[in-house]
């Protein structure tokens, strides 16, 4: 069995996470500089490593974190699964500020972004159908149930490249499809860390209801802000009973996420180019190494 250890992502307003033995990792990544240092502890006894999304003081806009970096030094760090912890706006009048979704779908609308670890020299090709690891999200509502915070179970994320918010045609055009949120960060996040075989799941806290709504049709920071720091105690507090009950040894993930490079790579070994697989050592090291 692989000793878990839990990995928590802040995202806007939640730049740090009361740690026991809470330490600075500073880990070097061949993909360039992560967000931030690591700070790696433990919550109820169970290792827990945190890294602030943003960096602390927020010096980061979506388009600018190095998400393959982020991604990599964790997985360097041991993380076995990953919870991100993402403000978000919504199109649904019952999904109103405060409310905290776990999503199980995405819609990439981003364009800026490196989105895998693979490419030229190593070709690899990993399930996306199913982003979301079952077993870690229901551990997210047990853990929410037992603190009585109410949270809705599924909900498709739809991630826009910002930093600047939706237009009304965009706005009114998600929500017309359905989706239930709109973020920034959590594409191509959710890809990589699949590339990495790290368990996935998201908890979408909502701010606003985007411009689609006749009371929000021109979305402030400063009405942002005000949520935000509400729903980051409570993200702590969901954490904090996430890591009392979570298991101390890996579970297997039901729909192998974290085994999903057993077929995804489809370079011939011969062809593989040795540069890109000195930096794939952390990411695909247990597949590459065979």
């Amino acid at each position: 069995m692989t000793r878990a250890i839990l990995g928590i992502i802040g995202g806007s307003g939640i730049y740090d996470l009361p740690l026991d033995k809470a330490r600075e990792v500073t880990i070097e990544s061949p993909w360039g500089a992560p967000s931030g240092a690591l700070r790696a502890g433990e919550i109820a006894g169970l290792p827990v490593v945190f890294l602030p999304r943003h960096d602390k003081g927020h010096r980061l806009s979506p388009s600018d974190i190095n998400y393959r970096a982020n991604i990599d030094v964790l997985k360097r760090a041991g993380v076995t699964d990953l919870v991100s912890l993402s403000a978000c706006g919504s199109f649904k009048e019952e999904l109103p500020p405060g409310t905290f979704v776990l999503v199980d779908q995405f819609v990439d609308r981003t364009h800026k972004r490196e989105s895998s670890f693979f490419g030229k020299g190593c070709v690899a090709h990993v399930s996306m159908a199913h982003p979301v690891s079952p077993r870690l999200r229901l551990h997210l509502a047990a853990a929410a149930e037992a603190i009585g915070l109410h949270v809705v179970r599924g909900g498709t994320y739809v991630c826009m490249e910002g930093p600047q918010f939706s237009t009304y045609a965009e706005s009114m055009t998600y929500k017309q499809l359905g989706y239930s949120v709109i973020g920034m960060t959590n594409m191509p996040e959710a890809k990589l860390a699949r590339e990495a075989e790290i368990c996935y799941a998201s908890v979408a806290m909502v701010t606003d209801f985007d411009c689609w709504h006749p009371d929000h049709d021109a979305v402030q920071v400063g009405d942002i802000i005000k949520v935000l720091l509400a729903n980051a105690e409570k993200a702590r507090q969901l954490v904090a009973r996430l890591a009392l009950d979570f298991p101390r040894e890996h579970e297997p993930c039901p729909i192998g996420s974290d085994r999903a490079l057993d077929s995804a790579l489809i370079t011939a070994p011969a062809y593989r180019d040795p540069a890109l697989l000195r930096k794939l050592d952390a990411v695909a090291g247990r597949v590459l190494g065979k």
